[in-house]
């Protein structure tokens, strides 16, 4: 049977909806929090090296969803500022394979902690205790009825 021949009660359908919005926000938010100077395309890149491993730039603009020439320019302001690495591909050498450098790993660390960072400041200035407490019981059993 496909999901949406189901039909939820209008409670979960509206939990559902709220937590697709929220989590939305939340995403964008998280995005506008401090990245060292480093773009919306570059600090995506960055992301998503550290994720999935090495990369092409065809590849990389395929999953950003660019033309391969905004890749190269985005690709090329990572590697002057040193944290990306550049090398020949062993199984095709008109291929360039793109890594993460040591620079970049921790980068990509700095970000994660900075954002959050922020989210936990942000929530302890916000909620109560008791809140909080909620909240954590909340994203717990969201997290069971996920898995």
């Amino acid at each position: 049977m496909d999901v949406r021949d189901q039909k939820p009660a209008p409670a979960a359908n509206a939990a559902a909806r709220d937590l697709v919005v929220l989590f939305r926000r939340l995403r964008g938010r998280m995005r506008d929090i401090s990245t060292n100077g480093l773009t919306p395309s570059q600090a995506s890149v960055l992301l998503r090296l550290d994720k999935d491993g090495a990369s092409s730039t065809t590849l990389l603009a395929t999953a950003e969803g660019v033309r391969p020439q905004s890749m190269t320019a985005t690709l090329n302001g990572l590697r002057e500022r040193g944290l990306i690495e550049r090398h020949p591909d062993p199984e095709d050498g008109r291929r360039t394979v793109i890594t993460l450098s040591e620079a970049g790993r921790a980068q990509v660390g700095d970000d994660r902690r900075g954002r959050r960072d922020w989210l936990a400041q942000t929530l302890e200035e916000r909620l109560t205790p008791e809140q909080l407490a909620l909240v954590n019981t909340a994203l717990a059993l969201v997290s069971e009825a996920i898995e």
